[in-house]
């Protein structure tokens, strides 16, 4: 059966390099089963400056360039660009197409026609838990406060209210007692191994996948998404302990590399079985065809060990330490060290007082968009003292509302954003003759187009057919 129905898999900055590793040291795993049966195609993101995955995401769904789109942070107002350039699966839904969407950056809010919506869960940056169907903002209730609490540092307390009411809705929302299983023998591996509440992250991902399979299974839409950053995550920390060969100036202990050195395996063994999960579903239903994408990759950058790291402590006072009164600002999630402001009062004052501060010296880096929206970068590293003037008036630290926190793991960002990712299909009728003729390099930005015409108008483009 020609597939005309598409699972999107979201593997957020996993490069090639990542992938050939992970099959070579797990030849038994499920990628490295089905090679034969993956059209693989390396990708360009053509953004213009600074990478992230909140610029790179919207690329992807929307099949233009950040200086078309101009998302680059989370929880921008999307409403004037979703008119002129609108996501995938708003695309899809007007078209007739049944969608549905777990965890895609710039997901929120809920869509405000939903006859073609099986399911809606926004990004775990959104302000809000609301999801489509509602039995599900039970799920992101604890979804988002894991996130708020465990942004760099893993936060080991876990959120019991919100515990509570999931382990109410178990069956509903379709967890796994294999899941449950695992969840509880990584809580028991960090009363031994303090470091292991570093994996946190992953498992967020791992109840997540749950969840969106239950949906999956339910409605069985025309299209779905489902993103997970936690190979991403592990990445940027540990890829310096998988890899010290790739640096000139390497200045992390070998404890450090003998503790870390297999984690981004671990998260990749994790990223594998949700695939296998879906290529089995794949199998079964062979209407569909899974797409798993990165956007983008990660490749390694000279570091060194972080001792500390500059954030906002306390918002309240780092917006008075700055002349606007807490009850002017609403601050909205994002992911550290940017912190992201909506202003409510004056904009143009608050900007005006954004350009004359400095921390030690340095003007600090903001960005500015609609409805009075500013994204604040700070992530300081290793700094001694903090020393922050405003409008030429030094502020003292106690007063200020950023903490210099130390980091745990003392992890840097040993690899950081580059345009080259990965992208490929899966279908149990390719063979390995077609899957050698496919094309090697393809624009970050073609998926659009390729998804749209196969879910839509039936066509065959390369990465579906």
């Amino acid at each position: 059966m020609k597939p005309r129905k598409v699972i999107l898999f979201e593997l957020n900055e996993v490069p090639k390099k990542i992938l050939d590793y992970y099959i070579h040291s797990r030849p038994k795993s499920w990628l490295a089963r089905t090679q034969s049966n993956r059209k693989y195609f390396d990708t360009y993101m053509p953004n213009v400056g600074h990478l992230s995955p909140w610029n790179t995401w919207p690329s992807f769904h929307r099949g233009v360039p950040n200086d078309k789109h101009f998302l680059s942070d989370f929880n921008q107002d999307t409403s004037e660009v979703d008119l002129e350039f609108p996501p995938i699966w708003k695309v899809l839904a007007e078209g007739g197409a049944q969608v549905g969407v777990f965890g895609s950056l710039h997901s929120f809010p809920l869509p405000g026609d939903r006859r073609n919506v099986s399911f809606h869960v926004p990004d775990v940056f959104a302000p809000a838990s609301d999801c489509l169907p509602p039995e599900v903002s039970v799920f992101q209730d604890i979804n988002l406060a894991l996130s708020r609490e465990s942004s760099r540092n893993v936060n080991g307390r876990i959120p019991v209210r919100e515990a509570a009411k999931l382990a109410m809705s178990f069956r509903e929302l379709g967890f796994r007692l294999s899941t449950v299983t695992d969840v509880l023998g990584q809580l028991l591996a960090e009363r031994t191994e303090k470091w292991k509440t570093t994996r946190r992250r992953t498992y967020q991902s791992v109840i997540s996948f749950d969840v969106f399979f239950q949906q999956l299974s339910r409605s069985k839409p025309d299209f779905v998404t489902f993103f997970t950053n936690h190979v991403a995550s592990s990445m940027h920390r540990y890829w310096a302990a998988s890899f010290p060969d790739d640096y000139d100036n390497f200045r992390f202990s070998n404890d450090w590399v003998d503790t870390y050195e297999d984690e981004v395996l671990w998260t990749m063994q994790k990223a594998d079985e949700m695939l296998e999960r879906l290529g089995r579903f794949v199998d079964q239903n062979p209407e569909y065809v899974l797409v798993c994408a990165s956007s983008m990759g990660q490749a390694a950058v000279e570091c060194e060990p972080t001792e500390t790291q500059l954030y906002v402590g306390d918002h309240e006072r780092f917006l008075e330490s700055l002349g606007v009164d807490s009850a002017d600002c609403e601050v909205l999630p994002a992911m550290v060290p940017q912190f992201n402001y909506r202003m409510i009062g004056n904009a143009q004052e608050f900007e005006e007082t954004l350009k004359h501060v400095t921390i030690n010296g340095n003007a600090i880096h903001y960005r500015r968009a609609e409805a009075g929206f500013f994204s604040i970068d700070l992530g300081h590293r290793n700094l001694s003292s903090v020393n922050l003037v405003v409008k030429g008036e030094a502020v003292p630290y106690e007063s200020s509302g950023l903490k210099n926190t130390v980091i745990e793991d003392m992890s840097s960002a040993s690899a950081y954003h580059i345009p080259q990712g990965h992208l490929w299909s899966y279908h149990p009728s390719y063979q390995e003759q077609s899957v050698k003729g496919s094309a090697t390099e393809i624009s970050a930005l073609d998926f659009f187009q390729a998804a749209r015409g196969t879910i839509l108008n039936g066509d065959d483009p390369i990465i579906f057919a």
